[in-house]
């Protein structure tokens, strides 16, 4: 009713739900989600749960960080950023940008026709994501990978959710999977998602390997394995988020020819993944929020024509 309410009102103060692990309860948080929520944090132990203490630095985190992306949209702006390849963004500056950690002598190869796009995202990604469905043409005969960090429990649910206002069919990922044009998979929560490349059809396999930088699933962990399997084929997605998951081995993609995009400080909630990526010089361009949906598209039509 609160959320009902605050949407007629019109009031867009942040909003994060407490929510226990349970499929009433995911379901839920992922149907708040839809009416404006902001993001959610998994109570401990369930709906009665003692230990709660133990998401104070979560939950607090993200009260900040929502609460400081709020500020910033209550700022007079000049108007949308724009979306430029990151050598022109930098050429614009005033000051010389810093040397890429990146070798200049590693030319990567040209992008090839598009056949996966992976997607690392954290804070601020069930709203983030639920934008760049929505706005995916369902023509794009790709198929997506997902790494949300997200508590095992909500991922299905999330899922769902992403696939009642996609044209994609939109599920959380099972082990065998097959990666086909116009599916996205969400990584399972508490489980690591990676992708082989067959003759026939890509598949994703599941894994309970060790958290990477603090996080099962890992976009690191998928990234690299998109690298390996599918090259200069791909196309990489750091959007918001805290910490460094994922810019390390979308560098690997970059690396190998893969056209690699990063969501632009404006729009993210949380500048960490993506600030990580495109300081260590290893991003094609960075995106603002609402141009993502497009920007992917325009890659995979222009490699399908070249």
């Amino acid at each position: 009713q609160f959320l009902e309410e605050r949407r007629k009102r019109g009031i867009d103060i942040p909003v994060v739900v407490l929510s226990s692990i349970a499929q009433k309860s995911a379901q839920i948080t992922m149907e708040a989600l839809s009416m404006g929520a902001s993001d959610f944090v998994a109570k401990p132990s369930g709906s009665v749960s003692h230990d709660i203490h133990t998401v104070a630095e979560t939950l607090t985190e993200m009260v900040r960080s929502y609460g400081s992306a709020y500020r910033k949209r209550k700022r007079p702006s000049a108007g949308h950023a724009t979306t430029q390849p990151v050598q022109e963004r930098q050429k614009s500056t005033s000051t010389p940008p810093e040397t890429p950690k990146v070798s200049s002598a590693v030319v990567p190869p040209a992008p090839g026709s598009a056949e996966l796009i992976a997607i690392g995202v954290s804070t601020g990604g069930p709203n983030a994501l639920r934008k760049v469905f929505a706005a995916l043409p369902g023509t794009l005969n790709v198929p997506i990978v997902v790494v949300q960090h997200m508590p095992a429990g909500f991922t299905a649910e999330f899922a769902r959710s992403l696939d009642r206002i996609s044209p994609y069919e939109v599920k959380e990922a099972e082990d065998g999977d097959v990666l086909k044009p116009n599916r996205a998979l969400i990584a399972p929560g508490n489980r690591h998602i990676t992708v082989e490349k067959r003759s026939l059809a890509g598949l994703c396999r599941l894994n309970d390997e060790p958290p990477r930088n603090g996080h099962r699933p890992s976009a690191d962990v998928l990234f690299r394995s998109v690298a390996a399997e599918y090259g200069n084929s791909a196309i990489a997605v750091i959007m918001t988020g805290m910490g460094r998951d994922g810019a390390a081995e979308l560098g690997a993609v970059y690396r190998s020819g893969g056209v690699t995009l990063a969501q632009d400080e404006a729009s993210c909630v949380v500048y960490g993944m993506p600030r990580s990526a495109v300081e260590a010089g290893v991003v094609t361009e960075i995106v603002a929020l609402h141009d993502l949906a497009g920007r992917i598209t325009e890659y995979v039509e222009r490699s399908t024509v070249a």
